[in-house]
């Protein structure tokens, strides 16, 4: 059984059905693995150290022995009630004993597996879409909605509050890890207080960068155009084990707000009111940054961006190849291109505001045709 989308939510309020016998968990947030598994296993199994109704595998466990789940899941409970087999650390070598058990006698116990990010290829994760008696269960970095309330809810539940644009820079910190994402708002939430209120201030000075995973340096870094600086974001990135579609994800934001800002600047709304008006506003220290690239990147060169990062998220869901390589190639490239423009970009600008009147200005007016002689040399 395949579940997307508002079926997870429903499946996790309620205890698994009574005819499912194995449920696999996966995907890139390693943090939402572990939090839904530990939920599930709570609609069994109150005590999750109970020793006669809970039994943990891992991966290796079973390498060196396969037949080691099957006599799990045949095992009856001492003192009654349905048993709990938890797997972990589980992937494509754990297919086998898996449909041994999907396809053997029925058993009163449930497995729950937690795998890593599992390809569509994935014979695991096939196998638990495909079974009746089986359940596959993905776990993708939250988007920033989700976080947001997230991130309050838990602030507001220890008796703070958090101001608007604190939540924002929270909402865009945190997202690539459930668990990190929970502890770093406790943090907030610890630092204000009972009766406490968290300032922008206080979010930036409590969320730490192995939280922020500084996506917005990624995204910062392929908008200048800036190879250098986006290799080390990168590299942390990859330390921090961020998912590769969450930092295309982060940097098609980034030229989405752009896009936003240049189109009320073609509506005839000043460069810096439009910074104001985007929604969460720019960080007030990234705001000269992003003013350099409204300069930088046009409407149409960004509408190509958003494309190049959309087809690369498809190319890393469908095509089965490394999607690391894939982010990253499709990153630098988009830098390149960055990189090449803003040279030309000033260029232009300053022929722009070099090049002489087209025509020669009607001499009747003195004042006036003055004045628009001087609207056509004055730089902006």
């Amino acid at each position: 059984m395949k579940l997307a989308g508002r079926q997870i939510a429903a499946f996790l309020r309620n205890p698994p059905p009574p005819d499912l016998l194995a449920i696999v968990l996966y995907g890139p947030d390693e943090g939402m693995v572990r939090e839904r598994a530990r939920l599930v296993a709570g609609r069994i199994v109150d005590d999750l150290q109970d020793p006669f109704r809970v039994a943990t595998l891992t991966g290796a466990d079973l390498k060196a022995d396969p037949a080691l789940l099957a006599d799990e899941a045949a095992a009856i409970s001492l003192t009654g009630g349905r048993r709990l087999i938890r797997l972990r650390a589980a992937g494509d070598d754990c297919e086998k004993a898996l449909q041994a058990v999907l396809d053997g006698s029925a058993a009163d116990a449930l497995i729950v597996i937690e795998a890593g990010d599992l390809p569509p290829r994935s014979k695991l994760r096939k196998l638990a879409e495909a079974h009746n008696r089986a359940a596959a269960l993905p776990c993708y970095a939250d988007d920033g909605g989700t976080v947001s309330r997230l991130v309050a809810h838990t602030v507001r539940r220890a008796g703070a509050d958090i101001e608007p644009d604190a939540l924002a820079f929270a909402a865009g910190c945190l997202g690539n890890d459930r668990a990190t994402t929970r502890m770093e708002a406790e943090k907030l939430a610890l630092y204000a207080g009972k009766g406490g209120k968290i300032s922008l201030e206080d979010a930036v000075a409590c969320i730490g960068d192995s939280a922020a995973l500084s996506l917005d340096d990624i995204a910062f870094a392929v908008g200048a155009g800036d190879l250098i600086a986006l290799a080390v974001a990168l590299d942390r990135a990859a330390a921090e084990t961020a998912a590769p579609v969450s930092i295309l994800r982060a940097v098609g934001r980034h030229f989405q707000r752009l896009d936003a800002a240049q189109a009320l600047i073609a509506a005839g709304t000043d460069e810096r009111s439009a910074m104001t008006r985007l929604r969460p506003q720019v960080f007030f220290r990234r705001k000269e940054a992003f003013a350099r690239q409204l300069r930088q990147w046009p409407q149409e060169r960004i509408f190509a961006v958003l494309a190049k990062l959309n087809q690369a998220e498809i190319d890393c869901k469908t095509t089965g190849l490394p999607d690391q390589q894939i982010a990253e190639r499709a990153l630098f490239d988009l830098a390149r291109g960055g990189a090449q423009a803003a040279p030309a970009m000033a260029r232009k600008s300053a022929a722009d505001r070099l090049a002489p009147p087209t025509r020669a200005p009607s001499t009747s007016g003195g004042a006036s045709s003055a004045a628009a002689l001087s609207g056509l040399t004055e730089p902006p």
